[in-house]
């Protein structure tokens, strides 16, 4: 994992309040179907679209 996606995943856990178990699970189903994580987060339904925005813009400042 590179130094960024450690850095999206504490911010996940740790600024958004996601569950562990979410963003496992996230991360399983970028095994199956590669792309971005906000938007596997999101097409699973595991993040709202105020939560990706939220998500968008934390990735503009790492």
């Amino acid at each position: 994992m590179t130094l960024n996606t450690t850095q999206l995943l504490q911010f996940l856990e740790q600024d958004l309040e996601l569950p562990s178990h979410t963003i496992d699970l996230a991360l399983r189903r970028l095994e199956q179907n590669p792309g971005p994580i906000p938007m596997v987060l999101w097409q699973y339904g595991l993040v709202s679209l105020e939560q990706l925005n939220q998500i968008y813009d934390y990735l503009e400042t790492i």
